[in-house]
């Protein structure tokens, strides 16, 4: 079983910016959501844990299984928005004329100037899932909306373009598995109070 756990929450600008692969940290409520889960996966045995390198998920690691060997893979940072990071969605109107309705008509691939598209986090992602489905499991992953919601459109077929529909909470599980017949996800955006 693959635990594929978001960050905790991080400060959000109003209004709302993009933050990509800006390196935030968890706020106060966002280190008690990773907390909680180090409650609840406490008895869990993972086999290896591993987290984006970027500060909110190895904070979020580090408090959801106190003590263990964090191994940190830069595959699974988030998704870059090059250029519009730290913008907010005027701002890139703005700066970039016509590009934010582009990624509005093919948000799986289209590519913020010196970013990736989803397209490309799914392409990043999916060998790091298979090695794990392959390697001794449970094993927790600590990483990011974008790049959880890429793997799992990916893994489970579905079309990337509406991968915004998954609405993966600060600190939301999800729990996938390959099988006989393929992957399976068991549980989506669980919470510390519902798992």
């Amino acid at each position: 079983m693959i635990y594929l756990l978001r960050h905790g929450e991080i400060t959000q600008s109003s209004p709302r910016c993009f933050v990509g692969q800006r390196d935030l940290p968890l706020t106060e409520t966002g280190r008690t959501q990773a907390a909680q889960w180090g409650a609840r996966l406490r008895g869990v045995g993972f086999r290896a844990v591993y987290a984006s390198p970027l500060t909110r998920c190895r904070e979020t690691a580090r408090l959801a299984v106190p003590g263990r060997e964090i191994v940190v893979e830069p595959g699974w940072r988030e998704i870059s928005l090059g250029a519009w990071e730290g913008l907010c969605v005027d701002e890139v109107r703005e700066r970039f004329p016509g590009e934010y309705e582009a990624r509005g008509e093919d948000l799986a691939g289209h590519r913020p100037q010196g970013g990736e598209s989803f397209a490309d986090v799914a392409v990043r992602v999916a060998p790091l899932l298979e090695a794990l489905a392959d390697g001794p499991s449970p094993v927790l992953v600590v990483a990011h909306s974008g790049v959880i919601r890429a793997g799992l459109c990916n893994l489970l077929d579905l079309p990337l373009n509406n991968l915004l529909h998954l609405e993966l909470d600060y600190a939301g599980l999800c729990l996938i598995e390959r099988g006989q017949h393929g992957w399976k996800l068991h549980g989506f955006n669980l919470r510390p109070d519902r798992f």
